[in-house]
């Protein structure tokens, strides 16, 4: 498996993170760059949903490997993270993006 560009599964932000959290930045990094630019913050939960994929039945993500289930709503805080974190390193970045 190649590896991502994206490093954001280390970034920590300042809260205190558990496996899951962890494994959920990690989801996001090898999350393709054109799909996190489709994402928009103004959808609804179920287009979020629908979006990514990757929801089970009982609405929470499908993650691997991981202690708790994660629900739209902290998906969301944390893909908007990730947007963020994206924008902010691929200044850095710019060589390994093309």
């Amino acid at each position: 498996m190649q590896q991502p560009i994206w490093n954001f599964e280390q970034e920590h932000g300042g809260e205190p993170g558990d496996e899951t959290s962890v494994n959920l930045r990690a989801y996001f990094d090898r999350m393709p760059e054109e799909k996190m630019r489709l994402y928009r913050r103004e959808w609804n939960d179920e287009q979020v949903l629908a979006w990514d994929e990757n929801f089970r039945d009982d609405g929470c993500l499908f993650l691997v490997c991981s202690e708790r289930d994660v629900r739209v709503t902290e998906y969301r805080a944390v893909i908007e993270q990730a947007i963020a974190y994206r924008v902010r390193v691929r200044p850095r970045l710019g060589h390994a993006l093309r």
